[in-house]
């Protein structure tokens, strides 16, 4: 079995209200063992045989549209991967108080047609590497925590999911177990 975590977009925002235990219980159906939503209910932690993220991204989308009446984008990945990126440091040497450190999620690798580190525009946020499905961005408070995921979507043309660093973190702590 390995441990995924799959991160929803567009979760209980835009009019979408979708309980906590509706989400679990659609994870149950389509044979997911360990179910537990994390905090916002767009954090799926579960276990499966599935071995191909691309595979449980897709059984994931298709159960979700049936359930909901709309298209969700899914971006899955294992506990390994979330801690490589995080053990990766990408935000080494921009630790500023009051900053937030955010993990921008593609469902492919995309190679940015973008010079980084870049600032986005009308703000002081910045996206400021990428490696492999994750982009990194560092924002300074004032309401920037929202513009790198639309940012990201605009430049790219793909759809995205953002979260904290810190929640990620908190996921493998309470997750975490080798798998």
């Amino acid at each position: 079995m390995t441990k995924y975590v799959a991160f929803l977009r567009g979760i209980n925002v835009g009019g979408h209200i979708v309980k906590k235990d509706q989400l679990q219980r659609a994870f149950i159906l389509l044979g997911f063992q360990n179910v537990t939503a994390y905090k916002q209910s767009g954090n799926i932690i579960f276990d499966t045989d599935v071995s191909k993220t691309e595979e449980v991204e897709a059984k994931i989308a298709v159960e979700l549209r049936s359930i909901l009446g709309y298209d969700i984008a899914v971006f899955v990945r294992t506990l390994s991967q979330l801690r490589a990126f995080v053990e990766l440091d990408p935000f080494k040497g921009q630790e500023k108080e009051g900053d937030s450190f955010l993990v921008t999620m593609l469902q492919n690798t995309v190679e940015p047609p973008l010079t980084l580190p870049i600032i986005i525009p009308k703000s002081t946020a910045q996206v400021i590497s990428a490696r492999g499905r994750e982009i990194f961005s560092v924002t300074h408070g004032g309401g920037e925590g929202a513009m790198p995921n639309p940012f990201i979507e605009s430049k790219l043309t793909v759809k995205a999911t953002t979260r904290n660093l810190n929640i990620i973190r908190e996921i493998l702590e309470k997750f975490g177990n080798p798998e």
